[in-house]
């Protein structure tokens, strides 16, 4: 049963719940780490840890997304970032450190607006895609649904293997104008390829789009504590331990009605430490999607610099650019460990293993149904 609270006369809004609100609660059987799996599949692709890269340049560049694959994660590249529009992608990076330095607070969200206003370049495009094909790892691109029609057959051509559909919020069906809706289930019937989609924020959103056949749903759109400010500039905000369980309710709805077809389920904000992994599959996820996390790692582009793609927004920028602490940590050590922070910035699917093996579960899908409270 929802939980409604009248906020006027004539007006309620639901009760929702932030990862920080829920708690993970221990069963009365515990088991050895060394006895978890963390293994996920979606579609063909198998993966070692639930880890999807947030698509920020910030993060992702064709090595550290070549990176990211070995160690059994999925790493994300956008197709309209800076790898496509740039040859000297380092320089770029240079002025964005420069710019973020200045007093000025605006003058890097300027400088990232300018550089991509920068047309995107095929060969560009096609040679960041192809050192990741190399690599031999999982080929996995973010395209916007407003350029997907556009772009998609250049990235499937470049041998895109997982096209991730992506923008703050994305429907079914995207009404134009100027010409006829935008028919999300056709475009992805019309590819041989698997889609992930999102981000919706609600179960109806969410069921809409499992409809549309995507192998998986993006839940959230990247929310991170002093770096996205779609809630300011917009008022949409997406209480994240909810939005999960509102979406795997739709996953578990649409399965009965398909007969048996799965749809993963990708959170995408508030995700900042080990434990709300953790609790992120807890509520229903199958995976997580981090960025803000990886950008403390010494392979990371933009070298403690971090922004959503939603920072070079041309009229409506969401997303600030923010300068973290000196990069100290290798990848490897980031996911995997060893830590010596206790605050779970390090160590992420390491803590993930002992979190489940402590509450007694062998695997992500059985971890889904451990027990949670709701702090008062």
């Amino acid at each position: 049963m929802r939980d409604l609270v009248e906020i006027g006369m004539g007006r309620s809004a639901r009760r929702a719940y932030e990862l920080d609100d829920v708690e993970i609660i221990p069963s009365r059987r515990t088991r050895s780490s060394k006895d978890v799996s963390t293994a996920w599949q979606i579609d063909a692709y198998r993966f070692d840890i639930p880890l999807i890269t947030h698509p920020s340049d910030a993060v992702v560049s064709p090595r550290t997304a070549v990176a990211i694959g070995e160690l059994g994660g999925m790493g994300v590249l956008n197709a309209e970032g800076l790898w496509a529009r740039h040859s000297d992608v380092e320089d770029a990076m240079f002025r964005l450190t420069r710019a973020a330095e200045e007093d000025d607070p605006l003058a890097v969200t300027r400088l990232l607006q300018e550089l991509h206003s920068a047309p995107i370049q095929a060969d560009l495009l096609a040679e960041a895609i192809k050192q990741v094909r190399d690599s031999g790892v999982t080929v996995a691109v973010r395209v916007s649904p407003q350029r997907a029609a556009e772009l998609t057959p250049d990235l499937l051509a470049a041998g895109v293997e997982i096209l991730v559909l992506q923008g703050t919020i994305v429907s079914a069906e995207h009404v134009a104008r100027d010409g006829e809706p935008i028919n999300l289930k056709q475009f992805i019937a019309d590819l041989d390829v698997p889609v992930i989609a999102g981000g919706v924020g609600d179960y109806r959103t969410a069921m809409h789009l499992m409809r549309t056949g995507a192998a998986g749903v993006i839940v959230g759109y990247g929310h991170s504590s002093g770096v996205t400010t779609t809630d300011a500039v917009l008022g949409i905000g997406v209480p994240m331990a909810t939005a999960i369980a509102d979406a795997a309710a739709a996953r578990r709805d649409y399965l009965d009605e398909t007969g048996g077809r799965y749809v993963h389920v990708i959170a995408d904000g508030g995700v900042h430490s080990s434990g709300d992994i953790a609790k992120s599959i807890a509520c229903g996820a199958d995976a997580v999607m981090l960025g803000e996390s990886l950008s403390a790692a010494t392979e990371a582009p933009g070298q403690g610099l971090y922004w959503t793609s939603a920072a070079a927004h041309p009229s409506v920028p969401r997303s600030r650019v923010t300068v973290g602490a000196e990069a100290e940590v290798d990848l490897r050590t980031l996911l995997f460990g060893p830590s010596a922070d206790p605050d779970g910035a390090v160590n992420l699917f390491g803590a993930l293993k002992r979190a489940m093996a402590k509450t007694g579960y062998s695997d992500l899908k059985e971890f889904q149904k451990v027990g949670l409270t709701v702090r008062g």
